[in-house]
């Protein structure tokens, strides 16, 4: 029952963070870089399957083993370089295979997955833990 709470918890925290991110505090960078690559309405279906699965690895890869040997800095350290793996893949794949792909961006939105999933990973473990 453990993994259902940290899953439904995570969900929501890294939900609420990348709609900050995306929705105010970087759209206009994204907007920028991405120019006429950036779609006009969002795939909600293609969006709610990555947040689904993602936050599926974020509580396998960083909480759970947090959780286990009781440490907020696995749950940092762990979700981190799962967002750097992650989001760096994306991006790197995109700057090998696409005309044009921004390298600002690039390094922005890799700093963002690490930011935000070792973020989630430490909001989602310290949430969990203070839970009955």
């Amino acid at each position: 029952m453990v993994f259902v709470k940290a899953y439904a918890i995570t969900l929501i925290v890294f939900l609420g963070l990348d709609f900050l991110w995306l929705g105010f505090v970087a759209r206009g960078f994204y907007a920028s870089q991405l120019g006429d690559l950036m779609r006009e309405n969002i795939n909600y279906l293609a969006a709610g399957i990555f947040y689904l699965a993602y936050v599926a690895g974020i509580v396998f890869f960083a909480i759970a083993p947090a959780l286990a040997e009781g440490s907020w800095r696995k749950a940092v350290i762990h979700g981190a370089i799962l967002g750097l793996l992650a989001y760096g893949t994306y991006d790197m794949t995109n700057m090998a295979t696409l005309n044009n792909w921004p390298i600002t961006m690039s390094f922005v939105d890799m700093i963002w997955g690490g930011v935000l999933t070792g973020l989630s990973g430490l909001l989602g473990f310290l949430i969990v833990r203070a839970l009955p």
